[in-house]
């Protein structure tokens, strides 16, 4: 009888709590249920278990939610009864940490509230991406900082054979389709990724980051053997002058560099912009160059090796302009022409440094100048933000230390390139449990 009473009193008091949760909050039932979920955690576990955003969440109640549409902080916390004047506090000191009005939706955000009074809260933490949160303590206004997940790099081997395309071939492996990109990338200056098919194949060792066990978009080639046309092609990263770079198996950088500029004498008039004033339209429209100001016959440089896709005018847009491809990633286009340069026109070969027009102002331009644009897997990107890789040779004194990775690296590669191994299958080989914070 007494065991019975004790069971009648629990559930009663279960109900009782699980009602004044209910009116704490009415309009949040997914709420509720993160709630019941966390004050029925086993106290008996060790509190590391259940680590979060820096805290022990064994210590507290906890309510898991997202951003609704339109939805604020003010929204959010008045539901929990955190009076506006708080709130207004708490948006006005983050200010210098982050901004309550950039909310995104979807994005998570955690409530703790304290163990003895769930009533009262004591911790707004809203994630801003995959690895960044922002903790906003509730009762003092002065304690908002950002704080960064664990963050756990986790090394795989895969291979794979071409039968249609790249990008099916890696998601037969599981690995993810990005690494397609990676791979264009490790590649530009060596094999033309539109060109690739079926008989090529693939074997590949990358790293990966994991926050709490899930996959994030983070990878980093860290060596691989690229079959094409039956030639192996082998890559190999290394840091050199904390530059990092691809490099074959005698050392020997697989990247070219591109000019800092395509033109010697100039200024920059206009920089990359969604949202630039039209001097000539006279209203606002996205501007994905840069525009160098220059004498009218000032000689244009192609930036780097590559073939004329497209040479013409348009007279309402870029006048004289010249389109070049330089590897399956990279294409520049160069506008505003007074004249094009000696043989210049689609399916020539162009030179880095090799004179292909001559600064003018034709087309909708107010003045001369060159409208240079750089495009990456045909994405306009700002061609101020290229980076520069290392393209020197490994260095003697570093040889010894690149060989023994070559030799690690190259051993395994080479066992997935054999038939038995090559079975699509994705192979995790290391863990590294580092943050990268």
């Amino acid at each position: 009888m007494k065991k019975n009473i004790q069971y009648i009193f629990g559930v009663l008091l279960l109900t009782a709590l699980a009602i004044f949760i209910f009116k704490l909050s009415d309009s949040q039932e997914e709420n509720l249920e993160y709630v019941h979920r966390n004050l029925l955690i086993d106290s008996t576990q060790s509190p590391e278990l259940h680590k979060k955003y820096g805290f022990s969440i064994n210590d507290f109640f906890v309510i898991d939610s997202k951003i609704k549409r339109n939805e604020s902080i003010s929204d959010i916390l008045n539901n929990y009864n955190v009076s506006q004047a708080v709130i207004n506090e708490i948006a006005n000191k983050s200010r210098s940490v982050f901004d309550v009005r950039r909310f995104r939706t979807g994005n998570k955000y955690t409530i703790l509230f304290d163990k003895d009074d769930i009533s009262k809260a004591e911790y707004f933490i809203y994630e801003n991406n995959k690895t960044e949160y922002v903790v906003f303590d509730i009762h003092n206004h002065e304690n908002i900082y950002k704080g960064e997940k664990l963050v756990i790099w986790k090394e795989k081997t895969i291979a794979g054979d071409i039968n249609s395309s790249l990008w099916l071939a890696l998601k037969e492996t599981g690995a993810s389709p990005l690494l397609a990109v990676d791979l264009a990338d490790v590649y530009a200056w060596t094999i033309d990724f539109f060109g690739i098919g079926k008989g090529d194949k693939f074997m590949v060792c990358y790293k990966q980051a994991f926050v709490e066990d899930k996959p994030i978009n983070k990878i980093e080639i860290v060596a691989a053997n690229f079959v094409h046309s039956g030639h192996s092609n082998y890559s190999f990263s290394y840091c050199e002058d904390k530059k990092d770079g691809y490099f074959d198996e005698e050392g020997n950088s697989l990247q070219k560099t591109f000019l800092k500029a395509p033109l010697k004498y100039s200024r920059i008039s206009s920089r990359f912009s969604n949202r630039r004033f039209h001097p000539v339209l006279k209203r606002y429209r996205a501007h994905h160059g840069i525009d160098y100001a220059a004498p009218t016959g000032t000689p244009v440089l192609a930036i780097g090796d590559g073939l004329v896709v497209k040479k013409g005018y348009q007279r309402r847009g870029g006048g004289r302009y010249v389109k070049i491809k330089h590897n399956s990633v990279y294409t520049t286009t160069y506008m505003h022409f007074s004249r094009f340069g000696k043989g210049i026109r689609p399916g020539v070969r162009v030179k880095q440094g090799q004179v292909i027009g001559y600064v003018g102002a034709s087309g909708l331009a107010t003045g001369p100048h060159l409208d240079f644009r750089v495009f990456k897997n045909g994405k306009a990107i700002n061609p101020l933000s290229l980076k520069a890789p290392s393209v020197a040779p490994v260095k003697k004194e570093n040889m010894k230390e690149f060989m023994s990775r070559v030799d690690l690296y190259k051993s395994r590669l080479d066992l997935y390139s054999m038939p038995a191994i090559t079975d699509s299958s994705a192979i995790e080989e290391k863990t590294d449990a580092k943050a990268i914070n």
